[in-house]
Formats: C-alpha cells, sequence, structure tokens
C-alpha cells in the first residue's frame, strides 16, 4: 500500500499537462516514478555529454544562462496555464534568492568539467551538511543527535568517495571539489531563505521558479558578457549548434520537468517515497555513467555510497520519527501478534 500525502483539497495533479488527478493512486505513482527516471537520467546524461564535447570545458557559466532562460519561459508559460501570475514574495527576496541560484547551478554546471561525473552526483546527495549549519546560522534552528549524526556520516562517506576518486583518476583537479562544494553552500543558503519566506508570504513554487530563474539570467548575462566567456562560448557553440545549442536545450527541459515531477511525487506520496525514487535514480545515473563513459572504477565507490545512503534515511528518520515508529508499531502488531518487542517512540520505548 501506497502512502499518500495531505495535500490542498480540489488540488489538481498534472504530468506533461495530462491531469492525473482522478486517476487511480498506484497510477499516479507509478507514471511519476517513471518520469522521474526519464527526466532526471536523461538530464544527467546530457549534462555529462555536453562536457564530454572538446572545447566545452570552461563555458559552464554560459551552458548555465542558457539553462536559465529555458527555465524562465518554461516558467511563465506553466504559470500562465495553471497558476495565480502575482508575486506574492518582496522582489528583493528574489534579487537574493536569484543570485544563490546562479551560484548554486553555476558551479554545479562548470563542476563536471572538472570532476569525475558520479563524484558530482555524490556531492549532491549530501546537501544535507551545508543546510543544517545554513539553517543554524540563517535561521537560529537546532538540530537533534541523530541529524548530526547524519551530517558526521555523509562527511565521512564524502571523504571516502574523494579519496577513492583521487585513487584512480588520472586527471583529479581539486578546482572541480572547490565548484561543487561552493554549489552545495549556496544551495544550503537558497533552501534556508526558500524556507524562511515562502512560509512568510505564501508564494508558489512556481512563482520562485519564475523570479528566481529570469533574474538569474541577468546576473549570468552580466557576468558571462564582463568576463569574456559570452562572446568566446557564442562562438564556439555556433561552431556545432546541433550539438551545442540542442543538446543544451534538451538537458535544460530535462532538468525543468524533472524539478516538476519530483514536487508532484512529494504531494502525491510524500518525502519518503520521493527521497526513495529519487536515491534510486542517482544510482542509475551512476552506474550508466560509468557504462555509458569510459571513466576507472574502484570498489571504495561502492563503499563510500553506501555510508552515504545510510546518512540520509538516517536524517529522514529523524525528520518522520513518529510516524515511523508508529508504522514499525503496526506492523509488529499486525504480523507479529505474539510477539514482544520493543519499539522506540517519541514517548519512550513501548512493548507490543
Amino acid at each position: 500500500m501506497l502512502p499518500t500525502h495531505n495535500r490542498k483539497t480540489g488540488e489538481e495533479l498534472h504530468l506533461l499537462g495530462v491531469n492525473i488527478t482522478h486517476r487511480p493512486l498506484w497510477v499516479q505513482f507509478t507514471l511519476l516514478s517513471l518520469a522521474v527516471f526519464v527526466f532526471y537520467v536523461g538530464y544527467g546524461y546530457m549534462q555529462e555529454l555536453i562536457f564530454k564535447l572538446p572545447g566545452m570545458k570552461p563555458y559552464g557559466m554560459y551552458l548555465t544562462l542558457f539553462q536559465f532562460v529555458i527555465y524562465s519561459f518554461c516558467g511563465w508559460a506553466e504559470g500562465s496555464l495553471y497558476h495565480d501570475t502575482k508575486r506574492k514574495v518582496p522582489l528583493k527576496i528574489y534579487l537574493l534568492l536569484a543570485f544563490f541560484t546562479v551560484a548554486t547551478m553555476g558551479l554545479s554546471n562548470a563542476s563536471v568539467g572538472y570532476l569525475n561525473y558520479p563524484t558530482q552526483v555524490i556531492f549532491k546527495c549530501c546537501k544535507l551538511v551545508p543546510v543544517l549549519i545554513g539553517g543554524i546560522i540563517i535561521q537560529g534552528k537546532r538540530y537533534g543527535c541523530i541529524d548530526l549524526f547524519a551530517a558526521v556520516l555523509m562527511s565521512i562517506g564524502l571523504i571516502m568517495f574523494t579519496l577513492a576518486d583521487n585513487s584512480v583518476s588520472p586527471n583529479f583537479d581539486p578546482r572541480g571539489y572547490i565548484m561543487i562544494s561552493g554549489a552545495l553552500l549556496a544551495d544550503a543558503v537558497i533552501g534556508n531563505i526558500q524556507e524562511k519566506n515562502m512560509k512568510k508570504y505564501g508564494g508558489s513554487s512556481n512563482e520562485m521558479v519564475l523570479y528566481s530563474y529570469s533574474i538569474g539570467s541577468v546576473y549570468l548575462l552580466l557576468y558571462t558578457i564582463v568576463s569574456g566567456e559570452f562572446s568566446s562560448a557564442f562562438q564556439f557553440f555556433l561552431e556545432n549548434p546541433g550539438k551545442t545549442y540542442g543538446y543544451s536545450i534538451i538537458f535544460a527541459l530535462f532538468g525543468y520537468l524533472g524539478v516538476n515531477v519530483v514536487l508532484t511525487l512529494i504531494k502525491v506520496c510524500g518525502a519518503l517515497v520521493a527521497v526513495t525514487v529519487t536515491t534510486l535514480r542517482k544510482a542509475l545515473t551512476i552506474i550508466l555513467s560509468f557504462v555509458l563513459f569510459s571513466k576507472p572504477f574502484t570498489v571504495d565507490y561502492v563503499w563510500a555510497g553506501l555510508v552515504i545512503l545510510f546518512a540520509i534515511y538516517l536524517n529522514l528518520y529523524s525528520k518522520n520519527k513518529q510516524k515511523w515508529d508508529a508504522e514499525v508499531k503496526r506492523f509488529v502488531v499486525r504480523f507479529m501478534p505474539s510477539s514482544r518487542v520493543t519499539v522506540f517512540a517519541k514517548d519512550g520505548p513501548f512493548m507490543v
């Protein structure tokens, strides 16, 4: 039986413009999960394929500019069709949010030119660490021991993965690690700004996408012009527009659609199912990266990945502890009625 997640009464669900609100839950889950795999595996494949083009390495920010323009257009089109286009969040918040969105996506894209792609994916799985730090600094949050332990495990897993990458990669470049670390720090700031202000002003995810990426497009245009990247990248892309612009359009569309599908999956089935699906997707992306693009492999990657996977679910358990403990109790009572098993809940251990 699939879990359901509370959503607004009467709120409709769409997948690629098709209304799936009245479909059975298992049909919604199946369609959305397949869409997550198709869009995000395609996104990862196209991202790595773009940076395999000879000479593409220095043009990560120009690619991000192109991606932001596509996201802005898609956000405007979606808002016009399905959402209220009136802005609720103050513009100054979006000016700040756009800056950090540029930083996280620009640095993430640029890092692919310097990193082993599976390493980049693993680093992006570990945003809990900077998010936790950002929550303490920006919002004054306090975290429990489980969250802190999960963050420590993620840090250990990242160190293991980095050491493994260093041992087998013939082109180990520390600039890639600096870029992806900067992307994670910016992403942590984004998460905390969104959480603090979207609740306060009631802005929708579509509004956030539209304003963050459209303002970010202006930032990126100015940056690439001032740095000189725009003219050289524009000429480079024109030399083979079918592969450069063609791949980039597919890459950006996959990314935009993937974000929307994950948000819909969370509405339908909740965070646990969404995290499970996206984690499996990342695992498949890493496997396909090794299969489709020749690169060295070591079993140390597997051990590091398992440590990080455990940390992800430990963090998820911390956020849903009371609910999960209740589910464990129901499972034990249903399938082990004669057993006496201690289950730890919020109010202390109890026997079933």
